[in-house]
């Protein structure tokens, strides 16, 4: 017998149960509605006669002997005859629904009476003489109407008080019955019940085998079996069980020696690597560190705390959680921008600068099943990066006078101050003046970003409208773009907002973001230039109609001195770097969006102005 079979099985009982309640409850009913038709057929068709033949006699009594005396004889006789015959016929009916004791007898006298009472008034129509009618009406045919009455009222009364004691009578019958139905309905649901509870426990007491053996197997008893016997869908279920069971024992005795030895070597790879590791599990929890994090972070595993991250710096705290959020929530793997992501720790040996990357642990169905955070140790490199900037800036600064005397003596010799210069003389000294106000740009890029980086830029902010920014930035490329066949535009702000910045640093940004589109944008192209105000920030964006930024680029893109290769050189490549240093330096972000052969939008957000920020900006 199959599972779904037993289980209906096992409810058969509730289902007779509740049959047998539909039928008791029927029978109730109809044995009510017999007892209340009873009372209808035997005694309220007798009353209805009853009250029908003294409506009669009174009628007769009241216009057919008044009639006569007072000589109507013709009207007399009619109405006498009409409700003569209205009394024969309810007397007929009361003779042939005699239901109660007594009952016949007086009937019988009632049609004795009737008979008299007509005769008699069959003799007063034969009278003629008035008076005699009026002595035998009052001598004879009124104290015969009057026993006639008076017997219909016996029958009449009879009837009522009968019907009104078998009205007590099924009453207190459906009060029995009611007790009956209602004991009945418990008993028989409780019965019902029982049997199904019954048949329902033994159904799945497999079930319970099975549990009990699964419960076993986690708690690492392999020995554990579930025996069910039959052929339904459970024992088959145990059989598989019990199928499992003996591949994981013959697994777990073959191979557990194999993995610990595996754990281990883990476990011991990791401990070498001299930059601390963290794993999450799915769950967000750490599951493993290696021996520099315990060292450098602090991060116990078998600390008494339930959260072990609880006993890290606050900061390295939250870069790791965040880092665990970033790779969980399905984002893939993370990777810093560059240095300024690298977080201090204090160590024995001084301050450490450690830079966060983060990538997925997948299982061998492309599941992600948890993360690892490496903290890598960049202090050298980091101290290296600071040397090179270093040195960048204090070369820029050098070239500073030499270039400026440079341009000076090629401006004097330009301008014939020193003597005639020949056309190809004046040719290959403007291309020595357009190189040497290149090389200037750069030094001035190089020591700007020297001064962003070092924070000796002081940011002058104060509000400021996004629409006068977009403005600026359109009117000063207006020509450029015309120049190069490439349409520059602007969408319109429904609303114009401000923005607490340093309008001239945020001009640069915007200005080498359209600059850089207008580079790569090819003749009949378009240039699109929008801000967006949202929650509270504004979203600049520059779109062009380019080439495009291959995807493996588009994380270098704002490193410093790169450029995308096989795009025209032009520039050291360090506008991106700069802006993106003001920008930060605002406390917005920035970064691109791009396809190739589909263009590219480089967008930075702004906050947009308090009205705290505002007071503060004009203190």
């Amino acid at each position: 017998m199959t599972l779904r079979a037993k289980l209906l099985l096992a409810q058969a009982p509730l289902g007779v149960a509740l049959a047998l309640v539909c039928i008791l409850s029927v029978a109730m009913i109809s044995s009510l509605g017999s007892h209340s038709q009873t009372i209808l057929k035997d005694n309220y068709r007798s009353v209805l006669a009853m009250q029908r033949m003294q409506e009669a006699l009174e009628r007769l009594e009241d216009s057919g002997p008044l009639f006569l005396l007072a000589a109507l004889r013709d009207e007399e006789i009619q109405q006498a005859a009409k409700y003569r015959q209205q009394f024969e016929n309810e007397l007929k009916v009361q003779e042939g629904n005699i239901t109660e004791p007594g009952e016949r007898e007086v009937t019988q006298q009632l049609r004795a009476l009737w008979t008299s009472y007509q005769g008699k008034f069959d003799r007063l129509k034969k009278i003629r003489d008035p008076e005699e009618s009026k002595r035998f009406y009052f001598a004879e045919l009124e104290p015969t109407f009057h026993e006639v009455k008076t017997t219909a009222e016996t029958i009449l009364a009879m009837n009522q008080d009968a019907m009104v004691r078998k009205s007590d009578d099924v009453r207190r019958l459906a009060d029995r019955m009611n007790t009956i139905t209602a004991t009945a309905v418990v008993g028989v649901l409780l019965l019902g019940l029982f049997l199904s509870i019954t048949f329902t426990r033994r159904l799945l007491r497999p079930l319970a085998e099975l549990s009990q053996a699964t419960r076993r197997i986690g708690e690492g008893d392999f020995t554990a079996r579930a025996e069910i016997r039959g052929a339904d869908e459970l024992a088959q279920l145990a059989s598989d069980f019990n199928a499992m069971a003996n591949h994981l024992s013959e697994y777990r005795n073959s191979s557990l020696g194999e993995l610990l030895q595996t754990q281990q070597a883990a476990q011991a790879a990791i401990d070498s690597l001299p930059d601390p590791v963290v794993v999450f599990g799915v769950a967000g929890d750490v599951r493993n560190v290696n021996r520099a994090a315990e060292t450098l972070l602090g991060l116990v595993l078998e600390s008494d705390t339930t959260d072990p991250l609880k006993e890290v710096d606050i900061s390295v705290r939250m870069v790791l959680e965040r880092l665990r959020s970033h790779v969980l929530g399905g984002k893939g793997p993370y990777t810093p921008r560059g240095f300024e992501e690298a977080i201090r720790v204090p160590s024995s040996e001084g301050d450490r600068y450690l830079l966060p990357r983060a990538i997925p642990v997948y299982e061998a169905q492309g599941g992600i099943v948890g993360a690892t955070v490496i903290l890598q140790d960049v202090t050298r490199l980091r101290r290296f990066d600071e040397l090179k900037n270093d040195m960048v800036a204090t070369v820029a600064h050098e070239f500073r006078t030499p270039l400026t005397s440079l341009r000076m003596a090629i401006h004097l010799c330009l301008e014939q101050v020193v003597g005639p210069v020949t056309e190809k003389q004046a040719e290959l000294l403007h291309a020595a003046r357009e190189d040497c106000e290149r090389l200037q740009a750069m030094v001035d890029d190089l020591l700007d970003l020297s001064r962003i980086e070092t924070g000796r830029v002081e940011m002058r902010k104060h509000p400021t409208s996004i629409t006068a920014l977009v403005k600026a930035t359109l009117e000063g490329h207006r020509t450029l773009s015309e120049e190069r066949g490439v349409q520059l535009r602007a969408v319109p702000l429904p609303v114009d907002e401000e923005v607490l910045v340093d309008p001239e640093r945020i001009a640069l940004v915007l200005s080498n973001l359209v600059s850089n589109a207008l580079r790569h944008t090819p003749a009949g192209g378009q240039i699109t230039l929008r801000a967006q105000p949202t929650n509270g920030w504004v979203r600049f964006e520059v779109t062009d109609t380019g080439a495009g930024i291959a995807k493996e680029h588009q994380s270098h893109i704002f490193e410093k001195f790169f450029r995308v290769p096989g795009t025209p050189t032009s520039g050291a490549g360090l506008g991106l770097s700069i802006a993106k240093e003001i920008v930060e330096g605002h406390g917005g972000a920035i970064d691109v969006e791009s396809e190739e052969g589909g263009g590219s939008t480089f967008w930075f957000t702004l906050p947009l102005t308090r009205e705290n920020d505002t007071k503060e900006a004009m203190q």
